[in-house]
């Protein structure tokens, strides 16, 4: 490897592209999910209206990882696409009914029940198609000369139903912390009942992916328990993450709840990156096998490095302008 390791730089562009994605429309996918057992159209007004300002901004991060990742490696596409069609096509589905539900559901009366459903259908969909492909990844692809050779569905396993179910769960964790900052009244305190019990099962789900994963991959399983090393801080830092966010709702902290969550979120995706690091296309290719030519990613880097500081500056704006609480009876619409 060369001491200027592009192909490096870009793993983390798009490392960051995807975490920043996970962690950001999470909690309003994790809105949409908890939208069917809202205590009232009211908190649905509530639930809506926090999420309306920024979620469209949010999956900014999805397009900045896919373009990235085609940019810098693009034979990585030359198997995830065709193994991953339908899932990426359920992911798609699922975000443009939740959009067009933004749109529609504050200005109809008469079928608002029906955007409703579009907008909890669309973030369920979206959330497991999500997960279930996190899923496929850590199973890995039938791979010949970075073509893939399996079926259109092997994508769909029970392990990836569990990781597509788990990440359902950790969304609406997301969405019940956000919804503590961001609401009160009896919407906040509904929140706050439901963040406990969302807790537990993502926790449970975690384990048991966790007991799980070293028989899908026996890489992943040498990695772990081969030897102690620092990989174990991630899933310390996680379950600490958790007992924060635990403690903080039963104090009933605002603002701690979703700050923990993010945490529980982040170091649990650093311990998947480092449980796979560096292959990105499973079972064995390494992102210098998938990586476009030196030149190509030079270009691309140059642009890269204007566009990032501009969508964190945008975000950082956008949240700043809509901070504090979302009463009943206000909005953006």
């Amino acid at each position: 490897m060369e001491m200027f390791d592009l192909s490096l730089i870009w793993a983390v562009i798009i490392g960051f592209g995807v975490i920043m994605y996970v962690l950001m429309d999470g909690f309003d996918l994790g809105v949409g999910i908890l939208f069917p057992f809202a205590p009232d159209e009211g908190s649905r007004d509530v639930m809506m209206n926090s999420v309306a300002p920024v979620w469209d901004g949010n999956e900014t991060w999805l397009v900045l990882g896919g373009a990235g990742l085609l940019a810098a490696f693009p034979l990585v596409y030359s198997v995830f696409l065709p193994a991953l069609y339908i899932g990426v096509f359920l992911m798609l589905a699922g975000l443009i009914f939740r959009g067009i539900a933004f749109e529609f559901r504050f200005k109809s009366h008469r079928n608002r029940r029906w955007w409703n459903r579009a907008f909890s259908w669309g973030s369920a969909v979206a959330a497991f198609a999500q997960g279930a492909v996190v899923g496929a990844y850590i199973q890995g692809f039938a791979v010949e000369d970075f073509v893939y050779v399996g079926g259109a569905l092997d994508w769909l396993t029970p392990f990836t139903v569990l990781t597509g179910l788990g990440l359902m769960a950790g969304y609406a964790l997301l969405g019940a912390t956000w919804l503590i900052m961001k609401s009160e009244g009896h919407t906040q305190d509904w929140a706050y009942r439901l963040a406990p019990k969302l807790l537990l099962a993502v926790l449970a789900v975690f384990a048991i992916i966790s007991l799980w994963t070293p028989f899908v991959d026996a890489a992943v399983r040498d990695r772990w328990f081969g030897h102690l090393h620092l990989l174990w801080v991630f899933p310390v830092l996680a379950l600490a993450s958790a007992a924060w966010l635990w403690r903080s709702v039963s104090e009933r902290r605002e603002g701690q709840p979703f700050v923990a969550t993010l945490g529980l979120f982040a170091f649990t995706y650093l311990g998947l990156v480092a449980s796979k690091w560096p292959v990105i296309v499973p079972p064995d290719h390494t992102l210098w096998d998938a990586a476009s030519a030196p030149e190509s990613q030079l270009f691309l880097l140059l642009g890269m490095l204007f566009v990032i500081p501009i969508v964190l500056a945008y975000t950082a704006w956008t949240y700043w302008v809509f901070r504090g609480k979302v009463r009943e009876g206000e909005g953006y619409h």
